[in-house]
């Protein structure tokens, strides 16, 4: 007999329509014969279908099984089909009829024992069963809040192959999983750091409010214990809330690579990933023989932080330009190609020389001039082209340790940001991007107009102190995001001197 099952694989995040077609025939020994490009590990899951319904309590007969994951000519990754193949065999021999109304596709991995294990991108596969009208979908126990995110899908969890067996021959129903979003993102929509707990450094606190506000990437320049890291850290809780969608998008990267925690099945606060600086460039970007995202994919809607940003491989933060202009990341192989979401911002720290102490007004620098342009040169002009604020960080002062003033919080600052990107959305709600930071020349020209006063001001910075032509294009975007902070349409001269104030890796010179 012939039977079909309905199952969902997925494609770097994305996820794609299976169906499982199960042949049984009667046969002098047995057999299962696996077809439809199916890789390793789906080829390994026969033996594990088989044991599994054996321990299930179903007694085979000798028959000829043939199973066909359509479409043949896609490529089908990971034990999802296990389920769908068991249950398919099932019908195929008469054990049991499906009785359940509508259309409802079956994912899950199947352990020898019959229990059903949890699988990676089960929230794309969700997303794709609704988009292609199915009426529900029978997942993992593990997998359920996971899937339950998707609204307008009924989601049946499954911790054994006799409850899925159960739920489709109405022996026993199943209520479908029911996900309260507003508690989830008031529960885990809190940060656990503020801005109010890092002591001084007001300037810094200013660049990053101007770098939340516009999207910019940051270089944070300063000797250790200046806190770098610290201020890092507490960017994301000022930028503004994640979104529904935005978080659907972070989630599915997530869960795709296995690195979703079931107790929280949607990311609600923006990732913050910091990886060090040893990493390869797979592990940065994305790739492996098997395709996996990469740390940038893991920030997207997030930060990225490159903390000692020249100890870094030059060939990994080379792979970095192309996603900061693209937001995605492509990995390429001879027989496909895979394209992951990388929409973050870029925070870097670095130390101001090799021993981290040049310019400290208590500590001195033992670096000679070469050795600290040696240093420096470690980043490319092209990287540092993608970069618009640049700071430096100069040690806490112990009077503003010990300060019992505690300063503005992350609440605060973050109601400003969001302030300024409700501008923005308005000013480029025809284009393709919603921040300033994302602007081109052409983009610059109408909406970074100078009048008399701020073109001779910005002028003079170029010639005088000597800031670099790249430079240009950066003050500007910055001094746009300047005045979307004080609600100004035009820009005005201190913003431009704000903004110029943010080139300091550009005017230093040793």
């Amino acid at each position: 007999m012939l039977s079909k099952t309905q199952s969902m694989g997925v494609f770097g995040i994305d996820a794609f329509p299976v169906e499982v077609e199960v042949y049984a025939s009667k046969a002098i020994k047995p057999k299962m014969t696996l077809v439809g490009l199916p890789d390793t590990s789906v080829k390994e899951s026969t033996d594990r279908v088989e044991a599994a319904l054996h321990n299930s309590g179903f007694k085979m007969p000798t028959v000829a099984v043939t199973v066909n994951l359509a479409p043949a000519g896609r490529k089908k990754e990971g034990p999802v089909f296990e389920l769908p193949m068991a249950l398919g065999l099932l019908k195929a021999l008469g054990v049991f009829d499906e009785v359940v109304p509508g259309k409802y596709a079956v994912v899950g991995e199947l352990a020898l024992d019959g229990r059903i294990r949890r699988i990676k991108g089960c929230l794309s596969m969700a997303l794709c069963c609704r988009s292609e009208g199915f009426d529900g979908m029978v997942v993992p126990t593990e997998n359920s809040r996971e899937a339950g995110v998707v609204r307008g899908l009924n989601i049946i969890p499954a911790g054994h192959l006799n409850e899925a067996v159960d739920f489709f021959s109405g022996r026993k129903p199943t209520e479908p999983v029911n996900i309260d979003l507003d508690s989830i993102f008031h529960r885990a929509g809190k940060y656990a750091i503020d801005f109010s707990e890092v002591k001084g450094q007001e300037h810094a606190k200013r660049a990053l409010e101007v770098a939340a506000a516009g999207g910019h990437n940051v270089l944070m320049t300063g000797p250790p214990g200046s806190g770098k890291s610290m201020l890092a850290q507490r960017l994301c809780t000022i930028l503004p809330r994640l979104g529904f969608e935005e978080s659907l998008e972070t989630t599915r990267i997530y869960s795709a690579g296995g690195r979703l925690n079931h107790s929280n099945p949607l990311l609600a606060v923006r990732p913050f990933r910091s990886p060090h600086h040893t990493i390869s460039d797979a592990g940065l970007v994305g790739g492996g023989s098997n395709p996996k995202p990469g740390e940038i994919s893991l920030a997207h809607h997030g930060i990225l932080f490159l903390d000692e940003l020249p100890e870094f491989r030059r060939s990994a933060l080379e792979s970095l330009r192309q996603p900061l202009e693209d937001g995605t990341a492509t990995i390429s192989r001879a027989n496909f190609s895979v394209t992951y979401p990388a929409q973050f911002m870029l925070v870097a720290a670095m130390n101001p020389c090799k021993c981290g102490f040049l310019g400290h007004p208590r500590k001195e620098c033992d670096c000679s001039p070469f050795q600290t342009r040696q240093y420096r040169s470690r980043i490319s002009g092209p990287l540092l082209d993608r970069i618009d604020i640049q700071m430096n960080v100069p040690p806490v002062e112990y009077r503003e340790l010990a300060s019992k003033r505690d300063g503005e919080s992350s609440e605060d600052i973050r109601r400003r940001v969001e302030r300024a990107r409700q501008l923005q959305t308005r000013r480029f709600e025809d284009h393709s991007f919603f921040s300033n930071a994302r602007m081109e020349n052409r983009h610059i020209r109408k909406f970074c107009k100078l009048d008399k006063e701020c073109d001779n001001l910005l002028r003079q910075a170029m010639d005088h102190i000597g800031l670099s032509a790249r430079a240009y294009n950066k003050i500007l975007k910055v001094s746009r995001t300047i005045a979307d902070l004080e609600g100004l349409e035009m820009l005005k001269p201190h913003h431009i001197t704000e903004a110029i104030s943010y080139r300091s890796f550009d005017r230093n010179t040793v």
